[in-house]
């Protein structure tokens, strides 16, 4: 379970950061936890409001949350069990590909003409093993 503690935030500061990193904060009290790891933590409150998410230092992180949400929900509205398996890939798909729409049709298109007819029992082989 992942958790916004200190000590969980200390934890993945010392495994995963340089400890010459600087990070960037809205201020949520976990984040000085940082500290512990050696890396330098810079506040910067922004509060709650819409102004926050056009705050300059964090532009790119809302750019990449929203893209992200996006992706998902868009993947993944409803997710049956006999469908998880392929959910992943479906997702994965969609966000690599989502700056360059003009370019999905023909990929498409190429898939289309390129894979050979498959019997429905071959289509389905997913939710059968699903069971």
């Amino acid at each position: 379970m992942i958790s916004f503690c200190g000590r969980a935030i200390s934890g993945f500061a010392r495994r995963s950061l340089h400890p010459d990193c600087q990070v960037a904060s809205g201020g949520l009290a976990c984040f000085a936890a940082v500290a512990e790891a050696g890396c330098r933590h810079e506040v910067t409150r922004t509060g709650s409001a819409a102004a926050a998410a056009r705050t300059p230092a964090f532009k790119r992180v809302n750019t990449a949350l929203g893209s992200i949400r996006a992706a998902i929900t868009g993947t993944c509205r409803s997710i049956s069990q006999k469908h998880v398996p392929r959910s992943p890939a479906e997702f994965e798909y969609r966000c690599n590909r989502r700056h360059d729409l003009a370019a999905m049709l023909p990929r498409l298109t190429r898939a289309a003409v390129q894979t050979p007819p498959m019997p429905c029992r071959m289509l389905t082989v997913a939710e059968v093993s699903a069971e």
